[in-house]
């Protein structure tokens, strides 16, 4: 067969390792999933919709897209969704790539920029973080004419730090008017910096070469239906309509999504309970001696040193976390928040690990 030279080199999927040792029961804190579950209002949804699923869903999830428009007053035009945020990103570099092409991103940032990059033979451009944070000054300095996107998660998978508002007004100023920054927001429903950034009143104002990607698999718990969406130009939007797949968003992701949107208590829960989760983790990481960083996400990421020695450990202890090594950032892991229960769980069952 006659391969991809850039495609096989690529490194391959590891699925998780199988759990041996004193438990069997996975206590999963490595894909930062909401531990409150979804809305009961989208699990509802998603009830009453099961027996319509013989039928396609409408391929351009024209419903959604109106109230994901109506909840930050733009319209239906500016927005896209799709089969997960990580589709978006697929698309994106589809639809802007060509062989030889660059992208610039953070090393230590969410490692599908890099893997997307790589697939359409693009050339990643990875600037290091500046203390666990994006140094925008830096990315901008990186953009050359061949520079076709910057990839900027705020706040930061994953490390879980923000840019400011000040720093983003820069960044605007200074791209070029034919390079697309792609700002990922799928934890901004976490944020707590007063200066976070607002973007939208930029796309309100008709800026063409900005989109924001959001996902339902955090803060709304649901996560296993796959559901992302983008704000941006609705020139942009119908561009990449064009290389959307038909039918990319199933039904039951669509009618959840609704239900989700407009289930703002959940919301409200959901970002309490990673407040309260952040302070358990910090402060119990702290008392074993470790720095974990400054988190503004449901996740948190400190240093251990051997991160992969760490993580295998854990593992055998019953739980998953994301050793950091092959993100760009060795020594550090990234856990994600649980229960009350598995938070204190993890960090006894860290406290063995160390010891040893």
């Amino acid at each position: 067969m006659r391969f991809k030279t850039h495609i096989q080199n690529l490194p391959a999927y590891k699925p998780t390792k199988l759990i041996t040792g004193p438990t069997t029961d996975l206590i999963k804190l490595s894909s930062n999933e909401n531990p409150l579950g979804p809305s009961p209002k989208a699990v509802a949804a998603i009830q009453a919709a099961a027996a319509q699923i013989h039928r396609y869903p409408d391929a351009s999830s024209m419903a959604l897209r109106q109230a994901l428009a109506e909840h930050v007053g733009l319209t239906a035009a500016h927005v896209t969704c799709s089969n997960g945020s990580d589709e978006l990103i697929l698309l994106l570099c589809l639809a802007f790539l060509e062989a030889g092409d660059e992208v610039v991103m953070a090393e230590g940032t969410f490692i599908s920029y890099l893997l997307r990059t790589l697939e359409l033979a693009a050339q990643p451009v990875r600037v290091p973080l500046q203390h666990y944070t994006h140094h925008l000054a830096a990315m901008a300095n990186a953009i050359t004419p061949r520079t076709r996107l910057l990839f900027l998660c705020n706040p930061n998978n994953p490390t879980g730090t923000t840019n400011g508002a000040a720093e983003l007004a820069q960044l605007l100023e200074v791209i070029p008017d034919d390079l697309l920054l792609v700002v990922d927001e799928a934890y901004i429903e976490f944020a707590l910096r007063p200066d976070y950034p607002d973007l939208l009143p930029h796309l309100r104002d008709g800026r063409p070469n900005l989109i924001l990607l959001r996902t339902f698999a955090k803060i709304h718990g649901l996560a296993g239906l796959r559901l992302g969406y983008a704000y941006s130009h609705p020139d942009l939007i119908a561009y990449l309509e064009r290389v959307r797949p038909t039918f990319n968003v199933n039904l039951l992701a669509q009618v959840a999504g609704l239900a989700a949107l407009a289930d703002q208590e959940h919301v409200v829960r959901s970002r309490d309970h990673a407040n309260a989760s952040r302070t358990t983790l910090t402060s119990g990481l702290e008392a074993l001696g470790l720095t974990p960083i400054a988190s503004e996400t449901n996740f948190i990421a400190v240093h251990v040193g051997d991160d992969a020695a760490v993580s295998d450990a854990l593992r055998q202890q019953g739980f998953t976390i994301t050793p950091l090594s092959g993100w760009g950032l060795p020594g550090l892991i990234r856990i994600s928040f649980g229960t009350d229960e598995q938070n204190h769980a993890f960090l006894k069952a860290l406290r063995t690990v160390l010891s040893r």
